[in-house]
């Protein structure tokens, strides 16, 4: 069984026992739990319920795995013969989500 989830304009298609990375959630602390309620699809070999545009009743719960960091990205602005060169750097914070559960 799997389930396509919506949090905070990010989806992803996750079954039980993936690791998934939300975005930043501060609130959050190791071990605790969270539910994710905007269910878009669920799909397994009963077959596929499509929301409209969520599913009724339908949630996926998770287990908080820690927070990091994801990889750096680096961003040049530069114009030839002009001696402009800006160089900005960015790291984005997630959380590292264990789904435990899919209910229908």
């Amino acid at each position: 069984m799997y389930a396509i989830i919506s949090d905070r304009n990010n989806q992803a298609t996750v079954r039980v026992g993936d690791e998934v990375l939300c975005d930043l959630m501060d609130d959050a602390e190791r071990g605790s739990t969270i539910t994710f309620d905007h269910v878009l699809m669920i799909g397994g070999e009963e077959g596929s319920v499509i929301g409209k545009p969520n599913v009724e009743g339908a949630s996926v719960t998770g287990e908080v795995m820690g927070l990091e960091r994801g990889d750096k990205v680096v961003v040049f602005r530069f114009k030839r013969r002009k001696n402009i060169r800006v160089k900005r750097g960015h790291r984005q914070s997630y959380t590292r989500v264990k789904i435990t559960g899919i209910n229908r």
